[in-house]
């Protein structure tokens, strides 16, 4: 089935996270696409209650091109620990808790793990980019490495500072922006998009 192209001037990019919002912003740029936040236009942030990484990415998209009447990229993404069983998965920002404060988040990966050997880990991220015509498409990426501790770097947001991508010896913390959107999860959904729909 052929992708629909995106050729709309404007783009709501589904997000209330500021660090997701300047990183999907800067792998827009090339594109000249004129890119508003959800925050930005007082957009409420959808609950999220998919199972799945793409279940979500679509309910998220789908809210803001509706609510706002233009297309939407939303993006559900997070860190799946082979030693956990592929937590957090799904609920890691909710391990941040209601402060989203990360920090949080990773002493508790640390704390499940233990003195589990297994710290092979995964970063999964799901685009997808709705019109208000209910028309979905979706990307998957994945980036795997392992997770350390004490977590390294303030670069990144979220669980960055405790991932190592494979082939690698930074964390995604200590790793410039350009260089992560070289590799990461994110990047690798978006030449996917960019392929199907921009391209």
């Amino acid at each position: 089935m052929a992708h629909r192209r995106f050729a709309e001037p404007r783009l709501v990019v589904a997000t209330h996270n500021p660090g997701k919002l300047v990183e999907i912003a800067d792998l827009l740029r090339p594109f000249a696409v004129d890119i508003v936040g959800a925050g930005a236009l007082g957009l409420a942030e959808p609950e999220e209650t998919g199972t799945t990484f793409e279940a979500n990415a679509e309910l998220k998209a789908h809210a803001a091109a509706r609510a706002a009447g233009l297309p939407a990229l939303a993006d559900d993404s997070g860190l799946a620990v082979n030693g956990l069983g592929g937590a957090p998965g799904v609920v890691s920002a909710r391990w941040a808790g209601p402060n989203k404060d990360f920090g949080v988040a990773m002493a508790r990966v640390q704390r499940e793990l233990a003195d589990n050997a297994d710290r092979r880990a995964h970063f999964v991220a799901v685009l997808a980019l709705a019109w208000p015509d209910g028309h979905c498409e979706t990307f998957r990426g994945e980036v795997h490495g392992r997770v350390i501790w004490p977590p390294r770097g303030t670069k990144g947001f979220g669980y960055d500072p405790m991932f190592v991508a494979g082939g690698h010896d930074i964390t995604f913390g200590e790793m410039e922006p350009a260089t992560k959107h070289e590799i990461s999860h994110r990047a690798v959904a978006f030449r996917k998009l960019v392929a199907a729909c921009f391209g």
